[in-house]
């Protein structure tokens, strides 16, 4: 039944099966993982407990794939889930296509150094979260809102700001509602600790000291991952003057 429905919204070029292809590659393999996750879960078909990040069952046990199935869980089926996959469709899909536009093995790493980050970060028992996908997405959220700095930003039809100031005021909101504060936190980290190694040192002349490994660019040019990038090189703008340094630069991760 379902394999009929699926060819037939493809057969009539449903509008949700043409949107869905028209995602780059990155931002809809990781929300469809996590979509997977949560609609597997829901089924029945696994216990949370057996994805979820315990350091202790990694290294005594060597259940690796823990470090890595903890991202894709984003809650059961509930309004934040539904949230939490927007900022993917949104931010996530808004960066890949904006800034890092034929760069996926650019943003692949970018995603790649945010998850190793948090890793390194739950190591820490106070910053310790069993699942770090929801971090991994407000780490999105916040290199969108440096690279986007004066979008106007609508939140719940309420409040508008400018993106800048985005990732602090949901921040403030969890407060307000009580909802756990810690993986907002944690990929604000992340997601800075990425624009200053990338963007901001290197404005101030230091040496951009994360680059895309070699060995990312060949996965990427392997299994054939989005465009291929251009093969004329752009030489960056002059460095931003007094009062507009918050405008977006990861494009030198490239370089």
């Amino acid at each position: 039944m379902m394999a009929l429905l699926l060819s037939t919204l493809i057969e009539y070029d449903h509008p949700a099966i043409l949107w869905y292809q028209s995602l780059p590659p990155i931002s809809k393999a990781y929300g469809t993982l996590c979509v997977i996750a949560t609609t597997a879960f829901q089924l029945g078909l696994y216990d949370w407990k057996s994805i979820a990040l315990v350091h202790r069952l990694v290294f005594s046990h060597l259940q690796v794939w823990r470090l890595f199935t903890n991202f894709f869980f984003l809650g059961s089926f509930s309004v934040n889930f539904g949230i939490r996959l927007l900022m993917i469709a949104r931010y996530g899909v808004q960066l890949e296509k904006g800034p890092f536009d034929r760069r996926t093995a650019d943003f692949l790493w970018m995603m790649i150094f945010g998850a190793t980050t948090l890793l390194v970060l739950s190591a820490i028992p106070i910053f310790y979260s069993p699942f770090l996908g929801i971090s991994l997405v407000f780490m999105l959220v916040y290199v969108w809102s440096r690279e986007f700095p004066n979008a106007n930003v609508n939140i719940y039809g309420l409040v508008q700001l400018k993106a800048f100031y985005l990732p602090w005021a949901m921040l403030a909101l969890d407060v307000i509602f009580g909802s756990p504060i810690m993986p907002d936190l944690l990929g604000i980290i992340a997601g800075h600790l990425f624009y200053f190694l990338t963007v901001l040192h290197p404005l101030a002349g230091g040496k951009n000291i994360l680059q895309t490994p070699r060995w990312v660019r060949k996965i990427v040019a392997r299994w054939r991952i989005g465009a291929p990038p251009p093969t004329s090189r752009t030489q960056p703008p002059p460095p931003a003057a007094a009062g507009v340094s918050f405008r977006g630069r990861s494009y030198r991760l490239s370089e």
